[in-house]
């Protein structure tokens, strides 16, 4: 199951866009980040670098 991060929770600094080898999240109109579940491959690097652990399993 592709990560999922909760748009209200996100810290807006990068670090999960900037470590995905997916290249599967981007940032929104919002400063926030969304992962494209289509492109994820569920390999957890954004979880393990977010500062906050925001992105679950979704």
């Amino acid at each position: 199951m592709a990560y999922v991060i909760k748009a209200d929770e996100c810290l807006g600094c990068g670090t999960c866009a900037g470590n995905c080898p997916a290249e599967a999240i981007s940032e929104t109109p919002d400063g926030k980040f969304a992962i494209d579940p289509e492109k994820c491959v569920e390999c957890g690097t954004c979880a393990a670098v977010c500062p906050i652990q925001l992105p679950t399993e979704g």
